[in-house]
């Protein structure tokens, strides 16, 4: 017997919970961890009621908890999660659990007390971030809505333009006296549509960082000086353009069409917040390993509401119609893919300023001799151009067949290696889609190459991502024209690559 008692002392002492041992309401046993628990000595609890471990909450219950005790069988009559106060009066939730034992001294309860702050913590912060998560999915979702809203806003009124002017066209064609002015009149607004959504095409995979970067070591300096009387032209005559651009900059790695875009993009927000004129000052300097660029001008600012929403695509407090409100997030979108930052600071009545930050230290190429304008067109080489859009296909055909070349046209991977296989000459060129049904261009080009490994390609999409690297980048040995292209971009491409 006297063993047992050790032992149970033992279990008791070693327990992880608090154990109270209670005799008609008070307590007459606990262990270690219930001392460390309630802050109370074992020589201070024992013989205290109950009540004493209690908040005033948890007393209403123990009325109905003495009467358990008092009819229940010998056993667990049950678990409660409540809240216990400890000796210096803080209090804390706690899980109880509570057993009658029958001993020769009487019906006794023991209770096996748990803190369970931390699992209540846990469960409030996975509450939290479930909250967070479903707060962002929603987020997420309206500036789709908004997104997919400004697209088809955009698109359809140049897809309105488009039709009717070609419409236009086509009545004036065929009318019994066309008059010639009108005609190319007419078809130059199609065009004017047309590289609208161009550009608008450009500024979404910009912002979506989908865009094609061709990056190089430039010197930013330089870039601005280029394109200052661009941007002067940009703000117009009655906003003064300054230029603060400090001397020794490290050199930094990005496209610089790109570079030229964000500074267009920041000139013209910046004339459209100044209606009355005013300065935009740009400045570049060097912070640690990075190249500052700033943009400030003295226009109306922006309030906090505005500035919290600039960088969203499709945002815009512009009345223009012009305006496509991807502007910032097109700039956004550019800085980030070539590895930078980008913040923005404004003040209503004071003005805006936009700050780029870029990776610096690029090693600068030596300066080349200007390049004379290459050759665009062909001398009877053959072209294998791999098309799923009909009309786009046509076009193309068209265009080279025009230049002096022998084109041969299919509409995917498939058919355009069957017509190569039964093909007896040279095919110097592919010119291939990238992302068609069947059989993706880079497929295509594989499988060609390794029976025609004389065979040159050159892809052409409005969306290169299976072509691409990291960044953006284009995978080394891959040259890629960019849709929607002119008869000159398309014809200076393939010169370029059937002579490089």
């Amino acid at each position: 017997m006297e063993w047992s008692e050790e032992l149970a002392g033992g279990l008791l002492q070693a327990a992880p919970d608090a154990i109270l041992v209670i005799d008609d309401g008070r307590i007459v046993l606990i262990n270690e961890r219930a001392e460390q628990l309630y802050g109370w000595r074992r020589a201070e609890l024992e013989g205290q009621t109950v009540e004493v471990l209690l908040t005033d909450h948890a007393r209403t219950l123990l009325a109905e908890r003495t009467r358990l005790l008092q009819e229940s069988s010998p056993g667990s009559i049950g678990t409660i999660c409540t809240t216990a106060r400890r000796k210096d009066g803080t209090e804390f939730p706690c899980e109880s659990s509570t057993t009658i034992i029958v001993t020769p001294q009487g019906r006794l309860a023991v209770a096996v007390v748990r803190d369970i702050t931390e699992r209540l913590n846990a469960e409030a912060e996975k509450a939290r971030l479930r909250a967070e998560a479903q707060a962002h999915r929603s987020q997420r979702l309206e500036s789709l809505g908004q997104l997919a809203g400004g697209i088809a806003h955009d698109f359809n009124n140049m897809l309105g333009v488009i039709l009717n002017y070609a419409n236009f066209v086509i009545e004036e064609a065929e009318g019994a006296d066309p008059d010639a002015s009108m005609i190319a009149a007419d078809a130059k607004q199609v065009v004017k549509a047309g590289q609208r959504g161009t550009d608008l095409t450009h500024q979404l995979l910009a912002f979506a960082r989908r865009e094609v970067v061709r990056p190089m070591p430039i010197d930013l300096n330089a870039l601005i000086a280029g394109v200052r009387e661009l941007i002067c032209r940009t703000l117009g005559d009655h906003i003064r353009l300054i230029l603060r651009l400090e001397p020794g900059l490290p050199a930094v790695n990005c496209d610089p069409a790109q570079i030229e875009q964000l500074l267009v993009h920041l000139a013209m927000n910046a004339r459209d917040a100044m209606p009355s004129g005013g300065n935009v000052v740009i400045d570049t300097g060097r912070l640690d390993d990075e190249v500052r660029l700033r943009i400030t001008d003295t226009g109306r600012g922006m309030s906090s509401d505005v500035l919290e929403r600039a960088f969203e695509p499709f945002y815009t407090t512009k009345g223009s119609p012009e305006s496509t409100g991807l502007g910032l997030a097109t700039v956004y979108g550019i800085v980030t893919q070539a590895g930078g930052e980008v913040g923005i600071t404004s003040e209503v009545g004071l003005g805006t300023t936009v700050t780029v930050l870029l990776p610096g230290g690029a090693e600068l190429a030596p300066e080349q001799d200007p390049a004379e304008r290459p050759e665009t067109g062909g001398h009877g080489e053959t072209l294998l151009v791999v098309e799923d859009e009909d009309a786009l296909r046509d076009v193309a055909g068209r265009i080279l067949t025009g230049a002096g070349y022998r084109v041969i046209c299919a509409e995917g991977g498939p058919q355009a290696l069957d017509l190569a296989g039964r093909h007896d000459g040279e095919i110097d060129l592919l010119v291939s889609d990238v992302v068609m049904p069947g059989m993706l261009g880079n497929e295509l080009a594989e499988r060609l190459t390794g029976v025609r490994p004389g065979t040159r390609v050159l892809y052409m999409s409005g969306y290169a991502h299976p072509v691409l690297a990291s960044e953006g980048t284009l995978e080394e040995g891959v040259t890629l024209l960019e849709k929607p292209f002119t008869a000159t971009d398309l014809l200076t491409a393939v010169r370029k690559r059937l002579d490089n």
